[in-house]
C-alpha cells in the first residue's frame, strides 16, 4: 500500500521530499546515531536528511523501523 503511495507521487511528478529531519529533532536523536544503526556513513544520512538524496524504500522502512514510526511519517507529500 505504502509502496503505491510513494510510486504514485513518482508518476505524477510530485517531489517526494522526506521528514527524517524533523523526526530526529523531534525525539533528540543524532544523524550519526541513526547513521550508526543503519550501518551507513554519516554523508550518506546527513545528505537524506538534508533532502539532497533520497533513501530507497527498504532504506526508508529500515530508518522507520529503528526511530519506530510510520514510514508515512518520513514522506512530505500533499496526498
Amino acid at each position: 500500500m505504502f509502496y503505491n503511495f510513494v510510486k504514485r507521487c513518482l508518476e505524477n511528478h510530485q517531489a517526494i521530499m522526506n521528514r527524517i529531519k524533523e523526526v530526529l529533532e523531534e525525539r533528540g536523536i543524532k544523524q550519526t546515531w541513526l547513521a550508526e544503526r543503519l550501518g551507513k556513513s554519516f554523508c550518506i544520512v546527513n545528505s537524506y536528511v538534508c533532502n539532497r538524496r533520497q533513501p530507497s524504500l527498504d532504506v526508508l522502512f529500515e530508518i522507520a523501523n529503528i526511530l519506530n514510526v510510520d514510514p508515512k511519517e518520513l514522506i512530505n507529500s500533499k496526498e
